[in-house]
């Protein structure tokens, strides 16, 4: 009798659930994508109006990037300037300490005597744009030169024959006519050249005494 052969069946390994709605890639609507393109954006729109913080000018359409101009400043001019910083902080910083202070009228009056000084026909600002030179710069310089004589001429006692020896000495260097204007105008020449006198002295004391980094 012939063996009856039943046809085996293989039964299909089972398959591995796959979820075909995932991606397949990273969706550029994801928070970090989001984040980069939004920080993009605000860089671009940062250059566009504020493209002097990058480039300084453009020659046949190559730009001067602003740390070109910075580099070739600090190589010509920086040791100087430093120098005229330095030196502004440190009469500052003794002005604070000693609690003498300039006010704005004390500025304004000083820049009045100056531009009266300059004639009818000159005018302030022209001139201090002629030297590369702001109205605010120039009231800084100002307030520095009267903190010196505020600070230096607490003590400075200046008498009736002093003004009239000066008068007598150098009366020919006063421009004033009337008897009250040049006798001020004597006093403040007095005051001011014992303040010249005092400067030099007090400032290299000043400097010596301070403690001064360079890293230029």
């Amino acid at each position: 009798m012939a063996k009856n052969n039943k046809l085996s069946h293989r039964v299909p390994a089972p398959v591995e659930y796959m979820d075909t709605t995932a991606p397949t890639q990273r969706s550029w609507k994801s928070p970090k994508m989001i984040a980069l393109a939004i920080v993009v954006v605000g860089l671009i729109a940062l250059f566009l109006t504020n493209k002097s913080l990058l480039v300084a000018g453009m020659v046949n359409g190559k730009p001067i990037f602003r740390w070109e101009l910075t580099k070739v400043l600090t190589s010509r001019f920086g040791q100087q300037t430093l120098e005229q910083i330095i030196s502004e902080r440190l009469i500052a910083d003794a002005a604070s300490k000693e609690g003498v202070t300039v006010t704005q009228e004390e500025i304004n009056g000083k820049v009045g005597e100056i531009t009266a000084g300059l004639g009818a026909n000159t005018n302030l600002d022209e001139l201090l744009s002629m030297q590369g030179m702001s109205r605010s710069e120039f009231e800084s310089q100002v307030r520095l030169q009267l903190l010196i004589r505020n600070l230096l001429g607490r003590d400075i006692n200046i008498t009736e024959a002093d003004i009239d020896n000066y008068i007598a000495t150098s009366g020919a260097l006063l421009a004033s006519t009337e008897t009250a204007k040049l006798r001020e105008e004597a006093k403040q020449a007095i005051f001011d050249s014992k303040v010249g006198e005092k400067l030099q002295v007090w400032f290299e004391e000043l400097r010596s005494n301070a403690s001064i980094s360079r890293f230029l």
